[in-house]
């Protein structure tokens, strides 16, 4: 990996663990993941206009990654209504992690050195144990939180691999996102209103989180922009492991806006991620 892709997917991270505590923060699980959805649809469809159509082949990982997006979107929203976010998070991603290395190294043939592989192991290993440290007496997050955390973290490594491939049958990374985030703009919303109990104030309940929504649809649009465009030109696991790094900067935001304990435990992982991840971009 370059330096200039390194140093974007790291900024990537950053507007990772942002538009995730903006997703915590507002308590409507459904209302959150329209505005946000909202957000794809306005950005997606100026960008579709602008940067044209990708190739014929990578529709089917477009449309296939729109629908895991969504998928993705509503179990993780799920996620933060049920577990902290400084668990929930590292969870998701460190299985993410090991998921896209265990995959992308075997059936995809992305070879990676020891130095690569020690890397990941270390990032994902860190991750996953930041989300299994305790806060108190509070050794782990609820059974549910833990449970729809492992999905997202299934989701996010099939949408991850999806558009790895994909991607690179577009011809024009900005086509493919564009395209990419105007299909998630129209599904996620229709998803989210079908599963409201009451479908005809649905409306309301959206509007009245329009603003942290939309700026959290934002941020979530540029950092998997981001995203995709690196993985177009680096491998799939190296992309993925530094992309998780955005875990580091969700400990301290859970510290800082929820509250929740950062422990010397918590900080030493956090110091051994880091190290991961020099190893990744050494090797």
């Amino acid at each position: 990996m370059t330096v200039a892709v390194t140093l974007a997917v790291l900024f990537a991270a950053v507007l990772h663990s942002a538009w995730n505590a903006i997703a915590k923060g507002i308590p409507d699980r459904l209302a959150a993941s329209t505005m946000i959805a909202l957000a794809y649809l306005v950005s997606g469809g100026l960008g579709a206009v602008v940067c044209g159509i990708p190739l014929q082949d990578s529709w089917p990982y477009v449309v296939g990654s729109a629908v895991l997006q969504t998928c993705y979107l509503i179990l993780l929203t799920t996620s933060y209504k049920h577990g902290d976010f400084s668990q929930v998070y590292p969870l998701a991603r460190g299985l993410a992690v090991l998921l896209v290395t265990a995959i992308a190294s075997t059936f995809l043939a992305e070879a990676l050195s020891f130095w690569q592989l020690a890397g990941v192991a270390v990032v994902a290993g860190s991750l996953l144990s930041l989300a299994l440290t305790g806060h108190g007496q509070k050794a782990t997050t609820n059974r549910k939180g833990t449970a729809f955390a492992v999905l997202t973290g299934a989701a996010i490594a099939a949408y991850t691999l999806v558009d790895g491939v994909g991607v690179r049958l577009s011809g024009d990374p900005l086509a493919y996102i564009s395209w990419l985030f105007l299909f998630q703009g129209l599904l996620i919303p229709l998803v989210c209103w079908g599963m409201a109990a009451d479908r005809r104030r649905f409306p309301q309940r959206v509007a009245r989180y329009w603003k942290p929504g939309f700026l959290g649809g934002v941020l979530s649009m540029l950092a998997y922009g981001i995203v995709v465009w690196a993985q177009s030109l680096a491998p799939l696991a190296l992309v993925s492991a530094l992309r998780e790094t955005s875990v580091l900067l969700a400990g301290l935001i859970g510290v800082v806006f929820f509250k929740e304990r950062f422990s010397r435990l918590r900080l030493t992982l956090t110091v051994v991620a880091v190290a991961g991840i020099a190893a990744i971009q050494l090797g």
